[in-house]
């Protein structure tokens, strides 16, 4: 199966030609999402195949390269359309073909009579193909093609209804937005890839990797590389400050958040850091960077959301905030508890979102949470589910959520100090208090919508895939019990992906020198302090509404700067995009557009013009006329011949 996983990457690129070329005429939505859905589950057995090959070889046996073709061969430049198959790159590729898959059935009901039906699978289809490019590359120019294929997907679905309303402004405003705040990530990637190039003499992860192990090579090096990863990273990955793109990117449809926007292209961030862990884990200061940006969004995120009431947008501030602990994760050495989160992440957000939907479809596209109420009775199944969701990013244990962000708040601790892990709880707090906040509204107490409103359970194709994920939210995080308490076998997850961070783990000494009563006490105190908050919003919303009211109203500075979102739009508004906008339409296009180059052109035209129209007066058509001038023109060549010699 591992010499079949280019399939992964090629059966969704066949999905997106078939449904984009003939959708339109197929028109059954049975054919088009079992098309869209099937070529995702076939690649998903593929990738399952491969881990189960790759598991069974000895451990310094479980990488494999699949080569295609040779795509750049410019003097040293070697790049080849190859794929990377490890312990790294499937398990991302089993998070985005898996929890792809389910989506892809879910939208099947979701989607069910929309005009672009077939075009919606077709976009998704395409965002795989760029997707698994991404996680498959043997080298960055390959990793970069999926980086830049994920953007474009991602512009394409969060407008996919390009024509509808979304806040003060349309899907396609959100869509611009998402692709140009990307696109200056994008521009500092790039030129960590042109300083590797430089430094190593090639983009191929083995060759990068094992120089930057060998070579001498000064840390200011390392850390430029890191650093401008980092800002590709940060715009991918909506950590500060580029985080503005995703609260917008709700406008798309519900699917599209949970896919693109919770599940798989935001953590190519987190994913491309934890590749690329060796020349990070030689740029500690860069380290450092990551952690208290990590930190910072997460917190910052945290504080957002508590005062959200759009149900997508509480989610889109939670996605940043768990998107801030992966690279807190990442700052602090801990690469494989990063990569966990992100596959923890996936179950549980992704459910949560398709839970949100499943909402929104009962409630006739009502996104706000304060007219829901009482939607326990009426939709039974997703309230069970969305309840699972909700403890298990909160983490409490033995959902999956409590061993991966209790794990980044242990290493937090243990390698980067009391800041992190106060930084990393207090957020842990918020995000429990949050999303039960979000729960109670949405699922508890008395109705608040009007009569024009029929909630009802989604039909089958949507519950089931939310019944699959709330299992995996359930049951995920089995597979990365800490040690102590999994004995000699140790965290298995770990132990998988130990021989990627193998070198970066000689550099960064994790664990210094901490007892595990430290570690049981801080993981006590979590679960004490997620619990205290899940109580607490029961009290609050359930039990005395009115406090949330007063102290709206007593803290009302904070409250609207919270609601507000600290006015960081407004601010980049009013100091980056209206004075570019400005300085375009008065320098750029009245002066440079309009006076310089049309002026130039206009002013060529005109003198050909005017020596066209005097050279067309000697056409008089008088033939003694013309015999006279080529008399004259003779007499002047012969005068020129005699005395030039």
């Amino acid at each position: 199966m591992i010499e079949l996983m280019y399939l992964t990457v090629l059966l969704p690129l066949a999905g997106f030609l078939i449904n984009g070329i003939f959708g339109s005429k197929i028109k059954n939505e049975k054919i088009i999402g079992t098309i869209g859905s099937g070529v995702i589950g076939i690649s998903f057995l593929i990738a399952l195949g491969a881990f189960f090959e790759t598991l069974s070889l000895p451990v310094d046996q479980r990488q494999t390269i699949v080569s295609l073709f040779t795509w750049l061969k410019v003097a040293n430049l070697d790049v080849s359309f190859a794929y990377q198959v490890d312990q790294l790159s499937l398990v991302m590729a089993l998070i985005v073909t898996g929890v792809g898959f389910i989506i892809h059935v879910y939208s099947i009901g979701y989607m069910h009579g929309d005009k672009g039906f077939w075009r919606f699978f077709s976009y998704m289809n395409l965002f795989i193909f760029a997707m698994m490019n991404l996680i498959l590359a043997d080298n960055f120019v390959l990793l970069f093609l999926g980086w830049e294929g994920v953007g474009l997907c991602s512009y394409l679905l969060i407008g996919f209804w390009y024509d509808k309303k979304f806040e003060k402004s349309t899907t396609s405003d959100a869509a611009k937005k998402a692709f140009i705040v990307n696109r200056i990530g994008d521009f500092g990637f790039l030129l960590g890839m042109f300083l590797i190039y430089l430094t190593f003499n090639s983009l191929n992860f083995n060759e990068v990797f094992s120089r930057a192990v060998t070579f001498e090579v000064p840390e200011y090096i390392f850390g430029l590389i890191a650093i401008f990863l980092f800002i590709g990273a940060t715009g991918k990955s909506a950590q500060i400050p580029l985080f503005v793109w995703l609260p917008d990117a709700m406008a798309g449809p519900t699917p599209v958040s949970a896919l693109i926007h919770a599940a798989t292209m935001v953590t190519a961030g987190v994913y491309m850091v934890a590749r690329t862990s060796i020349i990070f884990a030689s740029a500690p200061d860069i380290l450092t960077v990551i952690a208290i940006v990590g930190a910072l969004t997460a917190f910052f995120a945290a504080t957002i959301g508590l005062v959200q009431n759009d149900i997508k947008k509480v989610l889109a501030y939670s996605t940043i905030s768990q998107l801030g602990y992966m690279f807190l994760a990442m700052g602090v050495g801990a690469f494989g508890a990063g990569i966990f989160h992100v596959m923890t992440h996936a179950f549980f957000k992704a459910l949560l979102f398709l839970g949100a939907g499943s909402v929104i479809h009962a409630m006739h596209e009502e996104q706000d949470i304060q007219k829901y109420g009482g939607l326990k009775k009426y939709m039974p199944q997703t309230y069970l589910v969305f309840l699972i969701a909700a403890i298990a990013i909160s983490g409490i244990p033995p959902f999956s959520g409590f061993f991966s962000k209790d794990e980044i708040l242990w290493y937090s601790y243990a390698n980067g100090g009391l800041f992190y892990w106060i930084l990393g709880a207090g957020t842990a707090m918020m995000t429990a208090f949050y999303m039960f906040r979000l729960y109670f509204l949405t699922f508890e107490g008395k109705s608040r919508f009007g009569s024009d409103k029929h909630p009802h359970e989604s039909p089958k194709i949507m519950t089931i895939p939310l019944i699959v994920l709330a299992v995996l939210s359930v049951i995920g995080g089995f597979i990365g019990i800490p040690e102590i308490f999994s004995g000699e076998h140790g965290n298995q997850f770990h132990n998988w992906l130990a021989p990627i961070f193998k070198d970066a783990d000689r550099k960064i000494d994790l664990y210094a020198s901490h007892s595990h009563f430290e570690e049981i006490l801080l993981m006590t105190l979590s679960v004490v302090f997620a619990v205290a908050s899940i109580m607490f919003a029961r009290y609050v919303y359930l039990k005395k509404p009115s406090i949330a009211t007063q102290t709206a109203a007593r803290f009302r500075g904070i409250y609207n700067l919270l609601w507000n979102k600290y006015f960081v739009d407004e601010a980049y508004d009013a100091t980056v995009v209206n004075p570019i906008v400005k300085g375009s339409r008065s320098i750029l296009w009245k002066i440079t557009d309009n006076i310089l180059i049309d002026g130039l052109i206009n002013g060529i035209a005109k003198t050909i013009d005017i020596i066209s129209s005097n050279i067309r007066k000697i056409q008089t058509g008088v033939a003694q006329f013309y015999a006279i001038i080529m008399v004259m023109g003779i007499a002047v060549a012969l005068f020129w011949l005699i005395f030039s010699l």
